[in-house]
């Protein structure tokens, strides 16, 4: 028997055999996610995860390959809309944190509740090398959405990266130059990049 999979003895394709249902009914769909679609919850239902503060940002990593083209990102609101939000938007920050790109602010724009929000970059960003990057969202709001998303253990071995993190204060229309003095989140939003 090869050890090539560790000490797991069996085809790991077949144990991630389950992931198709969740996939692109084409396989030239591009589509990247920092979470599987399945096991999620609203933000909405733990007071003690909250998924966004007014003019913070957070931000999640996701693994993009070289030569991925990211045209929109993708966000899942829960079960409270936004309330009365005077800007948000979502950017796509690289490995160690400078922006990349930013979508256009939304100024006033509802965003309803259990809504997928997706928003374009305002520049495409063809993907350099294959990598962690960062995508942040941020919402100022009287009350900013519930999201979709899951619970994670904030990094506790040395090295780790940060599932999800906020940074910044009373951010309005556009995204920081880079993710300064992130601060470790339980609750992680899901977004899905195309």
């Amino acid at each position: 028997m090869s050890e090539q999979l560790g000490g797991y003895g069996r085809n790991v394709r077949d144990l991630l055999a389950h992931a198709n249902a969740s996939d692109p009914a084409s396989p030239d769909t591009f589509v990247r996610r920092n979470l599987p679609r399945i096991g999620l919850y609203d933000s909405a239902g733990d007071t003690g995860q909250v998924a966004l503060a007014t003019g913070v940002m957070t931000s999640v990593p996701i693994h993009l390959r070289a030569g991925d083209v990211v045209t929109n990102i993708s966000v899942r609101s829960g079960a409270t809309a936004a309330g009365t939000p005077t800007a948000y938007w979502f950017a796509l920050y690289d490995e160690a944190g400078a922006l990349i790109g930013q979508t256009a602010d939304q100024t006033s724009t509802a965003w309803a509740a259990n809504t997928t929000k997706t928003l374009p970059l305002a520049t495409a960003y063809t993907v350099p090398r294959t990598g962690i990057y960062y995508v942040g969202i941020m919402v100022t709001a009287t009350t900013p959405p519930t999201l979709l998303g899951t619970i994670a253990a904030p990094a506790i071995a040395t090295g780790e990266r940060n599932l999800s993190q906020s940074s910044g204060t009373t951010l309005t229309t556009t995204a920081p130059a880079t993710i300064a003095t992130p601060t470790a989140k339980q609750f992680v939003p899901y977004v899905a990049i195309t």
